[in-house]
C-alpha cells in the first residue's frame, strides 16, 4: 500500500498567529492530531501537533497566550504519495514524530500519522505484523 492509500485528504490549516488553545480546539473538533501551519512568510509549511501543545501547557505556559508560530516544527519531513506504508512508518520511527505531511508538486495534498497506518495494516490483514526493516519501540 502506499502513503495516497492511507493519507488524510482534508488536512486542518492553521496560521501562525493561532493560539494554542485555539489549535487545540480545532483539532479536537476534527478529531485529529496535527494541523498544517502556513505561514505567508515562512518556508513552505510546518506542523503543529498535539504533544507541542501538551508541552507548553506542561511547562505552565498559557494556552491563550502561547502562539503556534513558537511551538511548530518548522523542519518538516514530507512524504510523496507513492511512498510505501513502510518507507513512511520507518521514517516517522527513525525521526521520533507521528505525522508526516504529504506534498505533490510542491503542493500539500495530505497528513499521514502513525494511526492512519496502523489502520491500513489492519484493514489489509496485517493485524499486529509488523513489515521487514521497521523497528517498534
Amino acid at each position: 500500500m502506499q502513503v495516497r492509500d492511507g493519507m488524510t485528504q482534508m488536512v486542518l490549516t492553521v496560521g501562525p498567529s493561532h493560539t494554542l488553545r485555539g489549535v487545540a480546539r480545532l483539532m479536537s473538533q476534527r478529531r485529529v492530531g496535527a494541523a498544517v501551519v502556513m505561514d505567508p512568510d515562512g518556508h513552505g509549511p510546518g506542523i503543529i501537533t498535539e504533544r507541542d501543545v501538551l508541552l507548553s501547557v506542561g511547562a505552565g505556559q498559557d494556552p491563550d497566550r502561547e502562539a503556534v508560530a513558537d511551538h511548530l516544527t518548522r523542519d518538516v519531513v514530507f512524504a510523496a504519495p507513492e511512498w510505501s506504508l513502510e518507507e513512511a512508518a520507518a521514517t516517522m520511527v527513525r525521526g521520533g514524530f507521528r505525522h508526516l505531511i504529504v506534498c505533490e508538486q510542491g503542493e500539500t495534498v495530505g497528513i499521514l500519522s502513525l494511526r492512519d497506518v496502523v489502520r491500513c495494516w489492519t484493514d489489509d490483514g496485517a493485524i499486529c505484523q509488523v513489515p521487514a526493516g521497521v523497528a517498534v519501540g
